[in-house]
């Protein structure tokens, strides 16, 4: 249910940052995804591999269309440099967070994050 989060996750980094492309799997697949990054954030490319639903068909959709016949796979292939430190964050602090209640799993995230930066900074000394 990673899918419904995007839209959140995107309009907070886009008040600090503003990004050219967006790399996503194809859970992330939906044209309402695609519009919302291109149209209401102004991303220049939403690379979200297509995802084809059991169908032969292709999609109607103009985004999901786009992803289906011209997909770029030199820049899509860079999502392996996130999914290397999510492997490495994961691989040192544990998949699972401890606390039940969302405040204590939000300042458990952080503190894994703080964490894994500490741990790369000692690494480079």
């Amino acid at each position: 249910m990673d899918f419904i989060n995007l839209h959140k996750v995107m309009a907070q980094v886009d008040k600090y940052v503003h990004f050219d492309k967006v790399l996503a799997d194809a859970g992330y697949d939906s044209e309402a995804n695609h519009e919302f990054c291109r149209d209401k954030l102004h991303i220049r490319l939403s690379l979200i591999a297509y995802n084809p639903r059991r169908t032969n068909k292709l999609p109607s959709a103009k985004y999901r269309r786009q992803m289906a016949t011209a997909f770029d796979t030199v820049a899509y292939g860079q999502r392996w440099q996130v999914e290397s430190v999510f492997f490495r964050h994961k691989r040192f602090l544990g998949s699972a967070l401890c606390n039940r209640r969302s405040e204590s799993r939000r300042r458990e995230c952080l503190l894994r994050v703080l964490t894994h930066n500490l741990m790369i900074l000692r690494r480079a000394v």
